[in-house]
């Protein structure tokens, strides 16, 4: 064995003990160790925005940990203890109850609509505060749960925006609408429906696919011979993209209308140069717009080498929103957190994060995008 593999072995051992030795330390002066679970799909077709609102989260948690925490007198310790729901609903609830087993102070998830609905009865009859970084659907928070909340803005909001655009920029007349037969996809697409009938516009046809579809020649020739001005899609990136990339091929030059599943930086890679026939809104502030979003961008790709995706920083504010529930209740315990949670007026990255009676913001705000040779550019900002 040579000198300088026995030392690179001897630095190696030397580095591995301080971590042990470090994390030791931290162990030690932790009074309270407080689990906080995150959800949100990890396989699938959605694993890299599931990974992405990971990201965020650990981030949050990290940052946390390294600057120390105090409640009630006691040094805490937070640790993130994440699960892998796969964007099935039935999954989901097993999760839950896994981490409702496993006493988690409060959840960061699901990301999904689709899954953060069946999953919120779980956590409403365990009494553990849930805040979704991403589910939009507007019966999220409409079953009365008083553990439900969300950082994000509603589909009732973001399809009428989009349905606005439509009838003020785009002069659209005629629309079709074709969504992924998801919670999420079905609910986008319901809002934008009724807001474009109430703005004039001609629904031609609406019709459902399913999130796994891969061809969808057969409804897009169906909706060219229709000539509608533009088309709504809802649902996510992983069909999304194809759809707009099959219409293109098929020579329909139509604008296809999507919401924040859609939204990605990405999407080229899915659309091809059909990107650039994209519009699509985002429930949040551009992070761009915000001086903290930058600080967010930093760290972020500090710590995991590259770009925050679209659901990192609510995932991480939602972190934020409950250690400081745990700071003005003086506790860690899921039911002090529940009472403390409707009186949160949090500065994040996201801006004000301010709750009505029902868990959703006061003030959501809504970002539209287009596509100008496959990247992202910001087109307005709707506030709500």
């Amino acid at each position: 064995m040579s000198k300088s593999v026995r030392l690179g072995r001897g630095v190696a051992t030397a580095g591995i003990l301080g971590m042990l030795v470090s994390v030791a330390v931290g162990a030690a002066q932790a009074d309270e160790v407080v689990k906080i679970g995150e959800v949100a799909p990890i396989t699938g077709p959605a694993s890299y925005l599931g990974k992405d609102t990971e990201n965020g989260a650990r981030l949050a948690v990290e940052e946390i940990n390294q600057k120390g925490l105090v409640i009630g007198g006691q040094n805490v310790k937070l640790e993130l203890e994440t699960e892998d729901d796969a964007g099935d609903p039935r999954q989901a609830t097993q999760v839950a109850q896994k981490l409702v087993d496993d006493k988690v102070a409060a959840i960061v998830g699901h990301m999904n609509s689709g899954t953060t609905l069946p999953a919120s009865k779980i956590y409403s009859d365990a009494g553990i505060v849930q805040i979704s970084p991403s589910a939009t659907n507007p019966a999220y928070t409409q079953q009365g749960f008083k553990t439900a909340y969300r950082v994000v803005a509603t589909d009732a909001q973001q399809g009428p925006s989009l349905a606005d655009y439509a009838t003020r920029t785009l002069k659209v007349r005629k629309v079709a609408i074709v969504d992924d037969a998801t919670a999420y996809g079905q609910g986008l697409a319901n809002e934008f429906e009724k807001k474009a009938k109430a703005d004039g516009i001609v629904v031609l046809s609406h019709d459902a696919t399913n999130d796994k579809a891969t061809d969808f020649r057969a409804i897009l020739t169906r909706i060219k011979g229709e000539q509608p001005d533009a088309i709504m899609y809802g649902g996510l990136d992983a069909t999304g993209g194809p759809f707009a990339k099959q219409a293109k091929q098929l020579g329909m030059q139509q604008k296809i209308l999507a919401g924040d599943g859609l939204c990605a930086d990405d999407l080229s890679k899915l659309a091809g140069d059909a990107a650039d026939d994209v519009i699509c809104s985002i429930a949040g502030a551009p992070l761009e717009k915000k001086g903290k979003g930058e600080v967010f961008t930093e760290h972020y790709k500090a710590r995991f080498g590259g770009n925050p995706v679209l659901n990192s920083p609510f995932a991480y504010d939602a972190v934020y929103v409950i250690v400081e529930a745990m700071k003005r209740a003086g506790s860690t315990a899921p039911d002090k957190i529940l009472a403390a949670m409707p009186a949160t007026d949090y500065q994040g990255v996201l801006g004000e994060t301010q709750f009505d009676s029902k868990g959703d913001l006061k003030h959501g705000v809504i970002s539209l995008y287009k596509y100008v040779g496959g990247k992202q550019t910001l087109l307005d900002v709707v506030k709500q």
